[in-house]
């Protein structure tokens, strides 16, 4: 009985220091880190965008209903946008944003033939169309934050992109889209991926070529790509320097060329933005038989600015719209904004801006447009 009791007593007093050396081997482990999966919940977010503004035209004079000469002078809005924004989860996202375009233009009497101009505010009505509705995938979970691919209507891969840099598409858009040449909307697929440890990124895409403002016409597609590199990432003073090539491929009927490409180098810096475009477009419109004209034309503005809000506005275009012939066309644009000091993701600004458009060696002549105006910019 003793000797079986003496059993027991070591078998348990081995199974104690099993238990003891077991346990000191767990507490010898570091714990897993803990896993914090993404955030699915969906979510949506509604803001707007306003632009409104006063705008005087020294020139070219008008008409009015009992015959006497005026300059036209009016408050119009240029944009309102209400943007829908969300995720459906972390890797789902969307966006819809109708715009508001005034219908109809001012034929300006006295110009021989009639020159139709975008006098704001002196006809027609403000309506609201549709201008963004696409949905995105994002693929920051297998690749670089800021990848992703869309489907919809949606923003092209320049105009947009420029934007963002030039803050002052509330006084006019940018020269390519200013000019007819490319559109900031369109119908389409698009990818865009970021290069790794912000070194510049690649937007491309097939749209159907009308833009947002068109339905589609023919059996073509246009071939959209924008590649940007920013060569010193890593260098304060020149982190924001960036040069960018984009090329868009389409046809207005079957082997009836519709080309564009861009050069661009951009800047930016607390005290100062800045940018250069060269343009260089391609067109048989409507048919294959006609000859191919080609446009040139560039672009130059700068933005410096004050820490304590104030900056100014400068801007020259010019574009010859067939390369081989002398007609062309510049516009100044020189103005004063004020942006007040707002938290990230709104803004609000006001600029006082002269713009002058000269028309030279087209036939018939062109006036000259002349106009003051007072911009204001709500972004929320």
């Amino acid at each position: 009985m003793k000797q079986r009791f003496g059993i027991l007593r070591a078998a348990c007093a081995a199974a104690a220091i099993g238990f003891a050396g077991a346990a000191s081997a767990r507490a010898q482990v570091t714990p897993a880190g803990g896993y914090t999966p993404p955030d699915d919940t969906p979510t949506v977010k509604v803001g707007g965008t306003i632009f409104a503004n006063y705008t005087y035209v020294g020139e070219p004079q008008t008409t009015d209903s009992d015959g006497n000469r005026i300059h036209p002078n009016a408050f119009d809005i240029t944009r309102a946008y209400i943007n829908v924004t969300g995720n459906i989860s972390h890797l789902v996202a969307f966006r819809i944003t109708p715009d508001v375009v005034r219908t109809g233009a001012v034929t300006i009497p006295g110009t021989t033939p009639p020159v139709t101009s975008d006098v704001p505010g002196l006809t027609g009505t403000l309506t609201y169309r549709l201008k963004y509705a696409y949905g995105q995938l994002n693929f920051d979970d297998w690749t670089t934050k800021g990848s992703w691919f869309r489907l919809g209507m949606q923003q092209t891969p320049i105009v947009d992109y420029e934007e963002g840099i030039y803050r002052y598409r509330f006084q006019g858009p940018i020269f390519v889209d200013r000019e007819g040449f490319l559109t900031s909307s369109d119908l389409g697929a698009s990818l865009h991926w970021a290069f790794p440890q912000n070194y510049g990124d690649v937007h491309v895409g097939v749209y159907d070529g009308e833009g947002y403002t068109s339905g589609e016409k023919n059996d073509q597609k246009a071939f959209q790509v924008r590649a940007t590199v920013r060569p010193a990432p890593m260098i304060p003073v020149l982190k924001g320097l960036r040069l960018t090539g984009f090329y868009d491929g389409d046809h207005y009927v079957q082997d009836a060329k519709k080309e564009r490409f861009v050069g661009q180098l951009t800047f930016e810096h607390p005290f100062v933005n800045l940018g250069v475009d060269y343009l260089r477009a391609t067109d048989q419109n409507a048919s294959a038989a006609k000859p191919e004209v080609k446009a040139e034309g560039y672009s130059v503005w700068v933005t410096p600015r004050t820490p304590f809000g104030l900056e100014a506005l400068i801007r020259f275009d010019r574009i010859k719209p067939n390369k081989d012939a002398d007609a062309a066309r510049q516009r100044l644009v020189g103005g004063i904004a004020y942006w007040f000091p707002v938290q990230k993701g709104v803004a609000a600004a006001v600029l006082l801006d002269y713009e002058e458009v000269r028309s030279f060696h087209f036939s018939p002549a062109r006036p000259r447009d002349e106009r003051y105006a007072l911009h204001t910019l709500f972004n929320f």
